[in-house]
């Protein structure tokens, strides 16, 4: 089985308050997106990787793909207003790939028994993603006030990536793009078409890391990760 990833890293991650792009903040010796980008390079499925990219950042990207070394990166595109725009923008560079990935930079934890199975089920069902189920105790609020306590049995915590045939998940940002829709992920804009989405239920360790308190549980993480 093969596939191509799309790997929207363009954000400049302002809630890291890092004053850079997250991609380039350093775990253990290397940059968080090369911690990622290198799960993909080491997949024998994998036949490339799209990076979507702030234009301003391409020397740099160019240079870590170089200096690391990452091989299977076939194309840097431009990133564009919202993550939305940015993976539309990469997914029209996937080429000769009957199944996409759309997989977060900042999200180093992914393994490779997970992007398989992602892949297997994108094939039969044409929309697959990973989740965990929810462990806390979910409240929706009004005005600073509990209004409910939301039963959890149900709830899922969405990770990436997301696995898609290549046709449905253009389709369907197409259709968005013409609605002026924007979705909080991309299988979000898969199921607004009415299409069913396959859960598999992902792992905890698969984090984006997004704060700096991110950082401490990365480092954790890192320090018993199988490659370490």
């Amino acid at each position: 089985m093969e596939y191509q990833v799309v790997i929207p890293a363009a954000g400049q991650g302002k809630r890291m308050k890092a004053g850079m792009n997250k991609q380039f903040i350093e775990l253990h010796h290397q940059p968080i997106i090369v911690h990622t980008l290198k799960v993909f390079e080491q997949d024998d499925w994998c036949q490339g990787i799209i990076v979507v990219i702030n234009e301003a950042e391409r020397e740099q990207f160019h240079t870590l793909f170089e200096q690391f070394p990452i091989k299977k990166v076939v194309s840097m595109v431009s990133g564009g207003a919202e993550r939305q725009h940015s993976v539309y923008n990469g997914l029209k560079a996937v080429k000769n790939s009957e199944i996409v990935l759309i997989h977060d930079g900042a999200r180093p934890f992914i393994t490779m028994e997970k992007i398989h199975e992602l892949v297997k089920e994108a094939e039969e069902h044409g929309a697959a993603i990973l989740a965990v189920p929810m462990k806390d105790t979910v409240k929706r609020a009004f005005d600073g006030f509990v209004a409910e306590t939301v039963e959890r049995s149900s709830l899922w915590a969405v990770q990436t990536p997301q696995a898609f045939r290549i046709s449905l998940v253009l389709e369907a940002h197409e259709q968005a793009r013409k609605d002026g829709y924007v979705g909080t992920d991309d299988a979000s804009l898969v199921e607004r078409m009415g299409k069913k989405v396959k859960i598999i239920e992902g792992d905890y360790r698969n984090i984006k890391l997004t704060t700096p308190d991110d950082l401490l549980f990365a480092e954790a993480i890192l320090s018993n990760w199988p490659s370490c």
